[in-house]
């Protein structure tokens, strides 16, 4: 089962479209959603950002945070679709994916009775307790 981490809390999967790899993107505007590796080149997307609805970035290790600056690069691109975090993410670093641009993070049932929703949501004020926001206060 997959668990849906947002602000609110956890929810359902709710997309039913499939992910695609970046070189099986079609050349309509469809709805589809890309599966990035942490190494991906960014590159050969830009032309396609205004056709892709949700990217989902694999973390291969919650010591691999190559995805968190994927993320930001894809919003500073301009992507304005969904952004996922997928793989081994914790509730640790949920404020961290928020901050650097991801909309939702995917987690797997164990995990998620590992670090239940409380756990999850007590990161969920990601804006309040950044560091520019303590410097500023």
């Amino acid at each position: 089962m997959t668990v849906i981490v947002t602000d609110d809390g956890f929810a359902p999967e709710d997309w039913t479209h499939g992910f695609q790899s970046t070189d099986a993107l079609p050349a309509n505007d469809n709805a589809v959603a890309v599966d990035l590796a942490p190494d991906a080149d960014l590159d050969g997307l830009t032309a396609h950002l205004d056709h892709i609805d949700l990217i989902r970035i694999a973390f291969p290790s919650f010591a691999d945070g190559r995805g968190f600056t994927l993320a930001r690069r894809l919003r500073l691109m301009g992507f304005q679709g969904r952004l996922r975090a997928y793989g081994h993410v914790i509730s640790d670093q949920y404020a961290m994916a928020r901050r650097s641009g991801f909309d939702e993070v995917q987690i797997n049932a164990d995990l998620a009775a590992r670090q239940p929703e409380p756990q999850w949501l007590a990161r969920a004020n990601w804006r309040d307790h950044d560091y520019q926001s303590r410097m500023r206060g």
